[in-house]
């Protein structure tokens, strides 16, 4: 496989969110690395789609989609790689064995704010999901300003989203499998509550190399550190040579 070159970034949210999160991403991104954020049914582009509730149906949508617009964006020097944020790194990480089982895998897969797929808590999503339930849990994670929590418009289009990205985490089940062939890069927030040290798990996930990145701030410390983020990708996958003068690294 091709270990230079230019590489098309593939960016899933986080719950709740769209494709709009990574918005600063596509700005930022060093020269060589293309920045394409997903969009999700029934949010941005697609809100009038309806919303996807099962982890495995939103994994099939999203693979015949990607594949479809990989072939269009084929170019025989680029490279594809994906990276997800908390649900949207579950995501990324289904994504790439499905990649590799077609066998055209990804060049890196780039995991944030997530415990590695053996180590999380199955019962985390197993509580309510009613409104108050939903707006706690936002509170917890401190990532939404308190204005847009008492802005009830807006918190009535994003509830649902929530909601239904919850039962999309309550329904995936962690299953045995050949490991991914591909570098895997995690990134953590030293006061991430939610993660702690489960995002260092990802190192069991794959064959090849693993690196692990931590940054200060908590589950949305990347929204704090975007620019020396992407440097710090642009590194990984060979198409930058800077380097992230904030970050601690660590290899596993």
């Amino acid at each position: 496989m091709t270990t230079t070159g230019p590489v098309t970034l593939w960016c899933l949210p986080n719950a709740g969110a769209g494709a709009a999160a990574y918005a600063g991403w596509r700005r930022a991104a060093p020269a060589g690395l293309t920045v394409r954020p997903i969009e999700l049914p029934g949010r941005g582009a697609r809100i009038g789609q309806p919303l996807c509730e099962s982890f495995d149906a939103l994994c099939d949508q999203l693979a015949h989609e990607l594949r479809q617009q990989r072939l269009l964006a084929q170019s025989p020097r680029c490279r594809h790689a994906l990276f997800g944020h908390s649900m949207g790194a579950l995501v990324a990480y289904e994504l790439a064995h499905r990649w590799q089982v077609e066998g055209e895998p990804a060049c890196a897969l780039l995991v944030s704010g997530c415990p590695a797929p053996r180590l999380r808590d199955p019962d985390r999503f197993a509580g309510p999901l009613d409104d108050a339930a939903l707006m706690d849990h936002l509170r917890a994670l401190d990532g939404t300003p308190p204005e847009l929590l008492e802005h009830e418009e807006m918190m009535a289009l994003t509830l649902p989203v929530l909601r239904a990205d919850f039962r999309v985490c309550a329904s995936y089940r962690h299953r045995k499998r050949p490991l991914l062939r591909c570098p895997l890069h995690a990134f953590g927030g030293r006061g991430d509550r939610s993660v702690g040290g489960a995002i260092a798990g990802w190192g069991h996930e794959t064959e090849g190399a693993f690196t692990l990145d931590w940054y200060d701030g908590g589950h949305f410390f990347l929204r704090e550190h975007t620019a020396s983020m992407l440097a710090r990708i642009g590194t990984q996958l060979g198409v930058s040579a800077a380097a992230a003068e904030t970050v601690v690294v660590s290899a596993c």
